[in-house]
């Protein structure tokens, strides 16, 4: 992935937690305190996260904010 394409490569890792995880989308959208359809238009790419829904996805995927945003720098080739 190039690096223009972090906000894909964190619609991927969203995805990738959720999934490990068990969540469903339904299930994620509750424990970050989002609409579930919200959630899913971010694994669609359709919207792009405020701080404040990345704060949330971060709690429901039970994992910092910053390694949330850190692991889809890694996927999008900005942290190499």
């Amino acid at each position: 992935m190039a690096k223009k394409d972090i906000s894909k490569a964190f619609a991927v890792e969203v995805r990738a937690l959720r999934t490990a995880l068990g969540l469903s989308q339904e299930e994620l959208a509750a424990g970050a305190g989002l609409h579930r359809n919200y959630v899913g238009m971010i694994e669609r790419l359709e919207r792009n996260p405020t701080l404040a829904a990345i704060e949330g996805l971060a709690k429901g995927l039970k994992v910092k904010p910053s390694e949330l945003i850190a692991a889809a720098e890694y996927r999008s080739g900005w942290a190499k």
